[in-house]
C-alpha cells in the first residue's frame, strides 16, 4: 500500500508540474495547468485511454490516504487565504463602484443560474435532494470569482495598480464574501437533516464558532504573536499553536455540519493583519500546500469526474452551463461598472476579469459534491466550466486591449481614483 501511495503521489506531482509549466508558456496561470492535470489523471482521459493501468494506479480502495492529504492541503490553503484577506488598495476610493460591480457580478449570474437550475434539476440533481438546496448551490457555483487567481492574473499582466485591476480586485473580494456566506447557509440547510430545525442548529453552531473565533481566539493569538513573533528564533511554539488553532476551527465547522474549509478560513481571517506574519505563513505553509498537497486535491477532483458529461445530449448541457456562466459574470461585472459611471470597454474588461473562477470554483463544487448537493456528472461540467472561464480571461482582455483606446491599460488605482469608481475613465 505504501508503494502504491508513493507512485500515486509521483504521478500526481509530475502531471501537475508538467501541465502547469506547459500552460504558463501560453500565458495561463500555473493553477490552470494543475487543474487540467486533475482532468488528465481522471477517468475522462487516463481512464479512457489506459483503463487497466488507471484502475491499477488509482483503485478505489486506495484513495483514503490521498483524500486525507487533499483535505489537509485544502485546509492549509484556505487558512492562508483567510490570513491574506484584507482590504485591497484603493477600496475606500472605490466603495460605491466596487459595491455595484460586486453585487451585480454576484446577483446576475446567480439569477441566471437559478433559471438554468429549473431545467437541470430533473436530470442532474442527486436522488432525494429537494429543489432549493440544489438550485441555490448551483446558483452559488455560478457566482464565484477566484480572488487569488484574479490577483495572479493581474500581477502577471502588470495590471495590479490600474483602475480596472483595482476595481476588479475590490469587487471580487466583495462578491466572494456574498458567495461564501450563501454557501454556508446552503450547507446548513442541506446538512441539518431535519429541515429548518436542522438548519437552525447548524447555523447556530456556525454563529457560535464565529463568536469564539473573533471574540476569544483573535485577541488571544494577537497577544501570542506580539510576545513570540513567527519571524524570530524560537517561535516553534507559536507556529505549533497556530496550526492547532487552525485544525481545531476546521474540526469544529466539520462537526457542526459544514466543511472544514470554513473553519480554516475563519481562523486565518481572525489573525492580525501583519505583513511579516503573512510572509512567514506563505513561506512555511502556502508553498507546501500549493506545490505538494493541492495537486492531490485536483487529482481527486479529477477522479470524481464522469465521462458521461461529454457524451450525447450532455455536451449541450455543458455548453449551456458555460454560456450562462460567462454571460452572467461578464454582463454582471460590466453592468456594475457602467452603473458606477464608467465607459463600456473598461466595464467589459472588469466583467471579463470577474469571469475568472479558477481554484475557488473547484473548492466550492468539491464541497458541494462531498455534501451530496450535486452528482458526478454536474460536478464534471462545473469543473470544465471553471477551467474554461479562467482560460478565456486572458484572451478576452487581449481582445479588449486592441484599438486606439485600450480598455485594460488604464491608470488611476488608489492614487487617482474618485469616490465613485477609482480612475477608470478613458
Amino acid at each position: 500500500m505504501t508503494t502504491l501511495l508513493l507512485l500515486q503521489l509521483l504521478a500526481i506531482l509530475v502531471a501537475a508540474r508538467g501541465c502547469g509549466l506547459l500552460l504558463r508558456r501560453f500565458g495561463q496561470p500555473a493553477v490552470v495547468g494543475e487543474m487540467a492535470a486533475g482532468v488528465l489523471l481522471g477517468p475522462v482521459v487516463f481512464g479512457q485511454l489506459w483503463p487497466a493501468t488507471h484502475a491499477a494506479l488509482f483503485p478505489a480502495a486506495s484513495l483514503a490516504p490521498l483524500s486525507a492529504l487533499a483535505t489537509l492541503g485544502l485546509v492549509l490553503f484556505m487558512f492562508v487565504v483567510g490570513a491574506e484577506l484584507r482590504a485591497p488598495q484603493g477600496l475606500r476610493s472605490q466603495v460605491r463602484a466596487a459595491g455595484l460591480v460586486g453585487a451585480c457580478a454576484f446577483f446576475v449570474p446567480m439569477a441566471m443560474g437559478l433559471v438554468l437550475a429549473v431545467w437541470l434539476y430533473p436530470a442532474l440533481a442527486p436522488d432525494g435532494l429537494a429543489f432549493w438546496p440544489f438550485a441555490l448551490f448551483f446558483a452559488a457555483a455560478m457566482s464565484i470569482t477566484a480572488f487569488p487567481v484574479l490577483a495572479r492574473i493581474l500581477k502577471d499582466r502588470g495590471m495590479t495598480r490600474t483602475g480596472v485591476g483595482q476595481l476588479s480586485l475590490n469587487a471580487a473580494a466583495l462578491a466572494d464574501v456574498f458567495t461564501w456566506m450563501l454557501l454556508a447557509l446552503i450547507l446548513a440547510l442541506a446538512g441539518g437533516g431535519d429541515g429548518y430545525a436542522g438548519f437552525t442548529r447548524v447555523a447556530g453552531g456556525l454563529l457560535l464558532i464565529v463568536a469564539l473565533v473573533f471574540l476569544v481566539l483573535r485577541p488571544l493569538y494577537a497577544w501570542l504573536l506580539r510576545r513570540h513573533p513567527l519571524d524570530e528564533d524560537g517561535a516553534t511554539v507559536s507556529f505549533g499553536l497556530l496550526l492547532a488553532g487552525m485544525l481545531a476551527c476546521a474540526a469544529a465547522t466539520e462537526w457542526v455540519g459544514l466543511h472544514a474549509v470554513f473553519g480554516a478560513f475563519l481562523f486565518g481571517a481572525c489573525l492580525p493583519r501583519d505583513d511579516r506574519l503573512l510572509a512567514v505563513l506563505i513561506e512555511r505553509i502556502e508553498h507546501i500546500a500549493v506545490v505538494a498537497l493541492m495537486p492531490i486535491f485536483f487529482a481527486l477532483a479529477g477522479l470524481g469526474m464522469s465521462a458521461d458529461a461529454f457524451t450525447g445530449g450532455s455536451v449541450g448541457v455543458l455548453a449551456a452551463i458555460v454560456a450562462v456562466a460567462v454571460a452572467g459574470k461578464v454582463a454582471g461585472g460590466a453592468l456594475g461598472a457602467r452603473l458606477a459611471g464608467h465607459p463600456w470597454r473598461p466595464s467589459l474588461a472588469v466583467g471579463s476579469l470577474m469571469n475568472a473562477r479558477g481554484l475557488m470554483e473547484l473548492v466550492v463544487i468539491k464541497v458541494g459534491l462531498d455534501a451530496g448537493l450535486i452528482g458526478p456528472v454536474l460536478f464534471t461540467m462545473l469543473f470544465a466550466m471553471a477551467i474554461l472561464t479562467t482560460v478565456m480571461t486572458g484572451p478576452l482582455l487581449a481582445l479588449l486591449a486592441r484599438g486606439p483606446r485600450p480598455a485594460v491599460q488604464l491608470e488611476g488605482g488608489a492614487a487617482g481614483g474618485s469616490a465613485s469608481g477609482g480612475g477608470l475613465d478613458t
